[in-house]
Parts: C-alpha cells; sequence; structure tokens
C-alpha cells in the first residue's frame, strides 16, 4: 500500500445471517482528502464506516486502514490513531457529566471522568477543540443541557482528541435543525480546508449536508458501490438518481448541493 493511502479496501465482502452488508467492494482513501459516503438507508454506508474504524472485519477481501491490515494488527491500538463520532457512541455519554469532561476523557480513551488525572496539555486541548467547534462557551454546562447540535460538535471535538490521523462522522447532522445542520455544515467546512486536519470520511443521505471543502464521494446502494470519485464529477442527478432509485434533480449553488425529485 503507498504511504499517503489512509484506508484501502480491496474486494470486500461483509455477511451477516447469510447475507451481504457489503459487496465487491473497492475503495481508497489518500492522505488528506475529505470524502462523503452518500446512500439511502441499508446502503452499507455504517458498514463501510465500521470496517474504517477496525470495529468489523471483512467476511472476503482485504482492508488496510493507516498501512494496518485488519486480522494482522492490535485493533485495540489502531483505534487510537483514529477519531469516530457515531450515534451508538453518542448514547453512552452521561447526561450529567461536564462538556468539557466529555471531550478531555478521550485521552483515556473513557467515558465519565472518574479519578484519573489529565496533564494540563489535555485540558488547553480539549479547550482548544471546544473552541474550534464554536462551543467553547458550555465548557462547564452539564452536557446534557445541550441542545442536539451542540451535542454534535461536542461529539466531534471529543473525536479530534486524540490527533487522529482519520476522522470518521456517522451522520453527524441527523435529527438537527436547519439552524443546527448549517451550523455543523459551517464548522466542518472548516475542518475541511485545514491543511492540518486529519484524512475526513462523512456518512450522509443527504447532498445538503456536505460541507465545502470535500474533494470525494462514494454513493452505495444496496451494498455495492454505484459511483465513486472526486466530488464534482460523482455528484451529479445520473448517479444520485440510481444511487436512491428515483428521478432526482441536482442543483448546486457556489459549494453547496440540493436535490429534489425531478
Amino acid at each position: 500500500m503507498q504511504a499517503d493511502v489512509v484506508i484501502d479496501v480491496a474486494g470486500v465482502g461483509v455477511t451477516r445471517s447469510g447475507g451481504y452488508l457489503v459487496r465487491g467492494i473497492d475503495w481508497r482513501v489518500a492522505q488528506d482528502e475529505r470524502w462523503v459516503v452518500l446512500g439511502p438507508n441499508g446502503a452499507g454506508k455504517s458498514t463501510l464506516l465500521n470496517l474504517a474504524a477496525a470495529r468489523m472485519h471483512p467476511t472476503t477481501g482485504t482492508v488496510d486502514v493507516l498501512g494496518e491490515r485488519l486480522g494482522l494488527v492490535d485493533v485495540n491500538e489502531l483505534r487510537t490513531r483514529i477519531g469516530l463520532s457515531t450515534a451508538a457512541l453518542a448514547e453512552r455519554i452521561a447526561g450529567d457529566e461536564r462538556v468539557r469532561d466529555v471531550v478531555v476523557t478521550a485521552a483515556y480513551g473513557v467515558l465519565g471522568r472518574w479519578r484519573e488525572t489529565y496533564e494540563a496539555m489535555d485540558e488547553r486541548r480539549a479547550g482548544g477543540l471546544l473552541e474550534q467547534l464554536g462551543v467553547a462557551g458550555l465548557a462547564d454546562r452539564d452536557y446534557g443541557t445541550l441542545s442536539e447540535g451542540e451535542r454534535k460538535r461536542v461529539q466531534i471535538a471529543r473525536a479530534l482528541m486524540t490527533d487522529p490521523e482519520l476522522l470518521l462522522l456517522d451522520e453527524p447532522a441527523a435529527g438537527l435543525d436547519l439552524g443546527g445542520r448549517e451550523e455543523l455544515v459551517a464548522r466542518l467546512a472548516e475542518l475541511a480546508r485545514d491543511p492540518d486536519a486529519p484524512t475526513l470520511v462523512l456518512v450522509t443521505h443527504h447532498v445538503e449536508e456536505i460541507p465545502p471543502g470535500f474533494t470525494h464521494a462514494l454513493l452505495l446502494r444496496e451494498g455495492a458501490i454505484v459511483a465513486q470519485g472526486p466530488l464534482d464529477d460523482t455528484v451529479t442527478a445520473e448517479n444520485l438518481s440510481k444511487t436512491f432509485g428515483l428521478p432526482l434533480r441536482v442543483d448546486r449553488a457556489g459549494d453547496r448541493f440540493t436535490a429534489r425529485s425531478a
């Protein structure tokens, strides 16, 4: 695998209960690329993200992440190099946990601050990430008092706490109102344009949630790839119509996409 390749998925299939979750997947993500993975429910998006997060192994084919092959590496060690934000992780965060602690505890890979002691450097990094995501003023609030949009930004700050080489975001805008979505998209656009940010992969159902600065797209339907490549060449009416199984019109205003029934 080339040194600048962060994710290399070759001939991958994943089966459960005799059926395929994904099949015939070939996908390569290079360093500094920002990918969006699009598709309807059941398309295999979360399965692919779990493979990239080293939280699932393929049934067939090979998966290399950050130069390490799944099945031949200590996944616990590999996971320390990957930032991950998912709904399943978010559900485990206690409502009475202080926002600053939600972020800083990622340094030890735990949820919930107990008796562990963190260095001043960790506390400063947590504060800086909260500021970067626009929620520094909430650092001393209880996590459970935040709006859904604020929680999503805190979750992303937590995922960035360990300075990962790869950041994976599973439907970060799910459940947000219009204001919350736009605030999140703006923050992700800033992150995407930061040359020091990790390689990014974002899973979503909606082209409206693609942040400016993202470079590539992968479209999935029924566990198989419909199209992949540079964003402008891939997010088209033809490809999205095949992906979602109905005629769609795709419009673009500046760096933002919209889609509706044709």
